[in-house]
């Protein structure tokens, strides 16, 4: 079997393109879809799957050394190897640290990997692959969540993160910002916090349009800030005045999913305009951007442009995937790839859902 035959490539097809031409709620659209899924697969809920991929942050040195022990995968890297121009397997088994963890190393070494992964879960159980019914992925593992779908090939996954690496780190070299997770009290005033770190930046730095912006909802009570460094900074400082517990730096250098990396989206926005036509998911995607399924094959264009600049709604979507009648039993869930971040959120979104989960060591 080539590598290219690893992702989703069920004879079941499931149609969602009329399912969200009507945006009301997260929870209608949810329930259109799970049901239309249920009768289709005619598999009892908890026989099916739904799979999380991951995003940046997930890497680590090492990561894939027992993957490349299969013949299909060394054949994934040596592909990656001629788009990338770059020995990225070499990166992920060696690093060092500080360069995989470079934004135009780590989010392609964590897409290869994740679908690299599905390839070994195939060979240990392929039931939970063949019985998948959605899938999302966190930032750049929307991307690799669009490959395993079918919307896009591997090869078409690995030039747009390329892009969107390269532009990524051209924004953060050229405009520095900062990210900070803020695990916050129940009911605080951390909107408060932002308001207050705009001003700052606007009165005390003389900074023209500052930016402060919640940039990923991860799971209640706990969000990561981006903007501004200065902004980040002040919040950092009067944190406990704002109800926020505990704030932890994320080691990036940049704001992303900020209007500071628009100039990432008019670089992503050119590069998938003169791409070839997507095609249509085989199953549910549900996009971090709206926590809704893609509708068609231009919606993957205009979103995938659209994330680098907007927050990840990860809590909204995990509420899309998992939200069901009582009676009806959970998924398994799948995470593929470095890490069990995704697990972990999980577990502080559902823990009915996470009951669960199975992780996929690399």
């Amino acid at each position: 079997m080539s590598y290219k035959q690893l992702f989703y490539n069920s004879s079941r097809q499931c149609k969602i393109s009329s399912v969200c031409s009507d945006v009301k709620t997260v929870e209608k659209t949810t329930k259109q879809w799970f049901l239309y899924n249920e009768r289709a697969t005619d598999i009892e809920p908890d026989k099916t799957s739904i799979i999380l991929f991951p995003g940046q942050g997930a890497q680590f040195v090492g990561m894939g050394k027992e993957l490349v022990k299969l013949p299909k995968i060394k054949e994934m890297f040596q592909c990656a190897n001629e788009i990338l121009r770059t020995d990225i397997l070499r990166t992920c088994l060696e690093g060092p640290v500080s360069k995989l963890s470079k934004t135009i190393h780590c989010q392609p070494a964590t897409y290869i990997i994740s679908l690299a992964a599905i390839a070994k879960l195939r060979e240990e159980n392929d039931e939970l692959v063949r019985n998948c019914v959605a899938t999302a992925g966190f930032s750049v593992g929307e991307i690799t969540a669009l490959v395993f779908s079918g919307a896009l090939t591997y090869e078409e996954g690995l030039h747009i993160i390329r892009v969107r690496a390269e532009a990524m780190q051209k924004a953060c070299d050229q405009k520095s910002g900062a990210m900070l997770t803020v695990f916050v009290n129940p009911g605080s005033p951390f909107k408060l916090a932002i308001a207050a770190a705009i001003n700052h930046c606007e009165i005390h730095h003389k900074i023209l349009n500052p930016c402060c912006k919640v940039a990923n909802y991860l799971y209640p009570d706990c969000k990561v800030l981006a903007g501004n460094s200065e902004a980040i900074e002040y919040i950092e400082e009067h944190a406990a005045q704002f109800g926020i517990r505990r704030t932890k730096r994320l080691e990036v250098s940049g704001a992303f999913h900020t209007p500071l990396m628009f100039s990432v989206y008019k670089t992503m926005a050119n590069s998938l305009n003169r791409m070839e036509d997507f095609r249509e998911p085989k199953i549910p995607v549900v996009s971090v951007v709206d926590a809704l399924p893609y509708r068609n094959a231009m919606n993957i264009k205009q979103k995938l442009a659209m994330q680098v600049t907007h927050p990840v709604l990860w809590e909204q979507t995990l509420y899309a995937l998992y939200n069901r009648p009582p009676d009806v039993s959970f998924p398994r869930t799948i995470e593929p790839g470095p890490g069990r971040q995704l697990g972990a959120m999980l577990r502080m979104t559902n823990r009915g859902a996470f009951s669960n989960y199975i992780s996929v060591d690399v």
